[in-house]
């Protein structure tokens, strides 16, 4: 049984571990402001530049390049994976991990060469998978060019034919307290023939394009591939911020609950020791007037 001085020392230690889990709860509660707004503002942009591209390709005719080729016979696949590189941010990258080994195991037919941005992820699942490398950056968060490096550096097999397919793994943002594992193709950027069939019913004559259809299409898909990776990881950043801050909330109020806990079983020890010696006292008292 614990005695008063011992719960002293855990009411101690449980007070400093308090203080902590609070800072970091405000940290990312102001991290994730910055982030939040960060992923809300972009996603217009990247949904139109998407739907721009998806009715332009469908509408043209015999329109060709390098991310829009399929190749089926391919079985070469890439997999880019977004995490984190701190803990401590609840089921963030728990489950992102549990998806990436689902994911692959429904593709049996694709062999997958796995890419890393953040470590945790990595650190759990590196002897199931075929690690390829693992992006670092100078500062915690990469600028908008050096993802368009990485995404460069992806993209570079898939037009050399070298690969068939290139995905992205990574948390999608929500709100502060969800967020789902999401597995997206990049490449090849092509539409199915039913899309392509809704598409021409629901624009069912030409437009005229300045500059032309090919070159608009030439510099769109560009710029949607290098968008794509960069609102992947504002959104995997905002998750992370809204999983930290949730994730230390929960601990907190833990460490608050165990506090009175722990205050109140030593006042009721504290309370049975001066019963104890009042006792003794009266008791001894007692004894010398008999």
């Amino acid at each position: 049984m614990a005695n008063i001085k011992d719960l002293k020392k855990k009411i101690k230690s449980t007070k400093g571990t308090f203080k902590i889990t609070s800072a970091m709860k405000l940290v990312s509660s102001a991290k994730l402001g910055k982030a939040q707004k960060a992923i809300l503002g972009a996603r217009p942009y990247a949904q139109e530049m998407e739907n721009t591209i998806r009715d332009i390709s469908a509408l043209v005719q015999d329109y060709k390049h390098d991310f829009l080729k399929e190749s089926p016979n391919n079985n070469q696949s890439t997999l880019l994976v977004i995490s984190s590189d701190k803990g401590l941010c609840g089921g963030y990258n728990s489950q992102l991990a549990k998806g990436v080994r689902q994911f692959i195991a429904e593709k049996p037919e694709e062999e997958f060469k796995v890419y890393f941005i953040g470590k945790k992820v990595k650190e759990v699942i590196y002897k199931d998978v075929n690690v390829e490398k693992i992006f670092t950056f100078e500062k915690s968060e990469p600028t908008f060019e050096e993802l368009t490096t990485v995404g460069e550096e992806l993209a570079q097999p898939f037009r050399k034919s070298e690969v068939g397919r290139v995905y992205v793994a990574y948390n999608h943002f929500n709100s502060a307290i969800s967020f789902d594992p999401t597995f997206k193709k990049i490449l090849p950027m092509t539409l199915d023939k039913k899309e392509i069939k809704d598409i021409k019913k629901e624009f069912p004559f030409d437009f005229k394009y300045e500059p032309d259809a090919t070159e608009l299409l030439d510099t769109l898909i560009e710029e949607a591939v290098k968008d794509v990776f960069y609102t992947s990881f504002l959104d995997a950043q905002a998750s992370e911020h809204g999983s930290r801050m949730a994730a230390m909330d929960s601990a907190a109020k833990n460490c608050n609950d165990i506090i009175k806990k722990l205050t109140l079983k030593m006042n009721k020890l504290r309370q049975a020791a001066i019963t104890t010696e009042l006792i003794e006292v009266v008791s001894g008292a007692e004894s010398l007037n008999a």
